[in-house]
């Protein structure tokens, strides 16, 4: 099993395991206690099939439940990268608009991952391959300063 920890500025931190079995998971801890639980597809590690959110509580007696009575400490790494996150507006002029978040491969093609996208009727964390994206959303991007300036181009349709 491998453990990799990523530094999200202004969110907090994301940690990525892949079992020994190969399944890939994620937990992203925000700052303010919360967490999101993240099941990415067997065939594509970039596709996220499900996440559940849970508040701090929550995450307590979760961690309470799977924490084994010795707590072994499993190797981790940190990764020191150098993550920005930005806001992304989508306009009508997108090639995206009205297109699958998973059309725009973001991660595959920059490194760069969309952990939210902002709309009028509130936010979406985390969302799935499927979520449609629409002119007028913001999209919340994590990665280093070219990929999500990549991304940001790829968006824009420049």
């Amino acid at each position: 099993m491998t453990t990799k920890s990523t530094k999200l500025p202004g969110l907090g931190k994301q940690y990525d395991i892949t079992t020994r079995s190969g399944r890939h998971m994620s937990v992203v801890a925000h700052q303010d206690g919360r967490r999101f639980l993240g099941f990415y597809r067997e065939d594509d590690p970039d596709a996220c099939e499900a996440t559940v959110p849970l508040d701090k509580e929550e995450a307590a007696s979760l961690a309470e439940i799977l924490a084994p009575g010795e707590n072994p400490r499993l190797g981790t790494c940190e990764m020191e990268i150098d993550l920005v996150t930005v806001r992304i507006p989508m306009s009508g002029q997108s090639p995206f608009s009205g297109e699958p978040l998973g059309a725009t491969r973001a991660r595959t093609r920059t490194g760069a991952s969309i952990v939210a996208v902002l709309r009028r009727t509130g936010a979406v964390p985390s969302p799935g391959p499927d979520f449609r994206l629409e002119a007028g959303d913001t999209l919340v991007a994590v990665g280093t300063r070219e990929g999500v300036e990549e991304l940001t181009r790829i968006i824009a349709g420049t």
